[in-house]
């Protein structure tokens, strides 16, 4: 991971580090009191960076090392979707409970703030296919290790794991050790 004078980092290198930070707004008391949220929204509406983000993610695993993209509810999808598009490669949502109308498999764990259950397709991945996981923020790791475990259990290979923004304080990275983890920007 590299650092710029600034401070900012990231597992691509300062120039998209500082880039993902350019376009990052905190709101605090989001979604309760104490919680500072981080607003990537701007990020999404700005068509150069987003492009350079989405570019980035591709470029850091290879064209080639992964057959389908998982986006994680809801922002996940907005990113799993460009990078299938870019790459021609076929996309996963994953969910939150209660949303997909076949049978799936599901996952609960807890929030920073709460709990929540993800699910995906039981048939979403046939065996072998290598699975990129795309989300927005990494925090605790919780929403990360549901995912990761479920597209297993689906029978996809996690291929890698991609956020935009990882909260390094939260310790998510190490609680998903072995695997690695793939931050544009590590606050």
């Amino acid at each position: 991971m590299t650092e710029t004078q600034t401070g900012v980092r990231g597992d691509s290198g300062p120039a998209t580090a500082e880039l993902v930070a350019s376009r990052v707004l905190d709101v605090p008391d989001f979604p309760r009191p104490g919680v500072v949220f981080k607003d990537l929204m701007p990020l999404f509406a700005d068509g150069d960076v987003f492009r350079g983000v989405i570019d980035g993610i591709i470029e850091y695993h290879g064209r080639d090392s992964f057959d389908v993209v998982a986006g994680i509810e809801a922002r996940g999808f907005v990113l799993a979707a460009a990078i299938a598009y870019a790459t021609g490669r076929g996309v996963v949502p994953v969910r939150k409970a209660g949303k997909l109308p076949r049978a799936a498999y599901a996952a609960s764990y807890a929030l920073e703030y709460g709990e929540a259950t993800l699910e995906v397709h039981q048939d979403a991945f046939t065996a072998g296919h290598r699975v990129l996981v795309v989300d927005d923020v990494l925090a605790t790791g919780g929403t990360a290790e549901a995912t990761l475990s479920l597209v297993e259990r689906a029978g996809g290979t996690v291929a890698g794991l991609s956020v935009l923004l990882e909260l390094s304080f939260l310790g998510g990275r190490e609680r998903l050790a072995p695997r690695p983890v793939h931050a544009l920007l590590t606050v």
